[in-house]
């Protein structure tokens, strides 16, 4: 790696070739048959479905999301033989720190998109200037812009390690972190090899999952034990597509990158079972926005190399959480019953400073409650700032 690499601008131009296609292959769709009544019981149900794609293919603007993209100031470097995508905010505020915001899946860059304003420029959000951040946020390597990943070996450790580079590169001497879903995994991975940089690490959802015998299940309070009972509902009737991607990602590709409404299915089942339980997934975070992120996966052709990075997690001998004690100052914001982690067994591995509980929002805290979350940053990183 070098400091010399290349950083090259962005802008996303998608071919109008391929918005046509779009649309042309959600006109011709093959729709399966369904068992009328059973809602989601078994998946995404048909009327549902097919409601969205006809908004996807008649409705949908997709340069108009675009363009919201480009407003943002964003560059490609290539790190360990990968392209890299990223946003690149610099704050006007003389005193900003530097802070890595990371993704998860199935999710892209542009679920930050609403708080890059509040972080980078607080003053003209109602902020203090003090709580002003420097914001970076990549595409993690096999995800949207950042393109399909060409070798096998993209772990946890792997991206982490790529993002130390980046921030390195951007010339950063110290930084936060923040992340969800898979980004805390990486972003705790990110705390574990390069801690004498990072100066504080918050995660909403938790870091673990605990696996856990009757009798310490017993011991947890209400709250905690309705964690862990959602949890064992969520892997014993939504948690097929962990097996699926851990273990075939490259089978689950064909269908997902030739047929965009498979593409969509597998994405809207997710956000269904992980957002809000009160809300339908357009509800919690918005048609125009689910619509977004399944056009970035589709348009970049990254179903399969995105579904393999449970594949290399699964095999690299380690989890995205590593049992390996960690030092990096952790804050965690815990949104509903959706966020499952226990504190008494997180506190086992890393260093737990903050631990907030919200009963609103869920599982995509940046879009789901977004106030919530940039309150939660903001209050935590006051106390890891470095002082003059």
């Amino acid at each position: 790696m070098t400091r010399t690499a290349t950083i090259r601008p962005l802008l996303i131009d998608i071919p109008q070739t391929a918005l046509d296609d779009l649309a042309d292959r959600l006109g011709k769709t093959r729709w399966p048959q369904e068992i009328p009544e059973l809602g989601w019981s078994r998946g995404v149900p048909l009327a549902y479905l097919r409601e969205l794609a006809d908004y996807w293919r008649d409705g949908f603007d997709w340069r108009a999301q675009e363009a919201k993209l480009n407003a943002f100031p964003q560059y490609t470097t290539d790190i360990d033989g990968q392209s890299m995508h990223f946003l690149h905010i610099r704050s006007p505020e003389p005193g900003a720190v530097p802070l890595l915001l990371v993704h998860g899946w199935p999710g892209s860059v542009v679920e930050f998109a609403g708080l890059v304003g509040p972080l980078t420029d607080p003053v003209r959000h109602g902020g203090d200037p003090a709580d002003a951040f420097h914001i970076v946020v990549p595409s993690i390597p096999g995800f949207g812009f950042s393109g399909p990943t060409t070798e096998p070996g993209w772990s946890p450790r792997r991206i982490a390690a790529a993002f130390a580079e980046l921030m390195a590169r951007l010339g950063y001497d110290y930084y936060g972190a923040q992340g969800g879903d898979v980004g805390a995994g990486i972003c705790r991975e990110l705390g574990l090899i390069d801690s004498e940089h990072m100066i504080g690490l918050h995660v909403n959802g938790g870091l673990s999952y605990p696996q856990l015998s009757d009798e310490e299940i017993a011991a947890l309070t209400e709250t905690e034990q309705a964690r862990i009972t959602r949890m064992n509902e969520f892997m014993q009737e939504a948690g097929g597509y962990l097996a699926i991607q851990s273990t075939r990602p490259q089978t689950l590709a064909y269908a997902l990158t030739d047929s965009p409404i498979g593409q969509l299915a597998w994405i809207v089942d997710k956000y269904n079972d992980f957002t809000n339980l009160d809300q339908l997934p357009h509800e919690a975070v918005g048609r125009d926005m689910l619509l977004t992120q399944a056009s970035i996966y589709w348009f970049t052709q990254t179903a399969g190399s995105s579904a393999a990075a449970y594949y290399e997690d699964a095999h690299s001998g380690a989890g995205w959480g590593l049992p390996e004690p960690a030092t990096v100052p952790t804050a965690v914001a815990q949104f509903t019953i959706q966020d499952v982690a226990i504190r008494g067994y997180d506190e086992r591995s890393n260093n737990i400073v903050s631990w907030t509980e919200y009963d609103r929002g869920g599982h995509f805290a940046a879009m789901e409650a977004p106030d919530l979350l940039l309150d939660d940053v903001r209050a935590f990183f006051r106390n890891y700032r470095p002082r003059d």
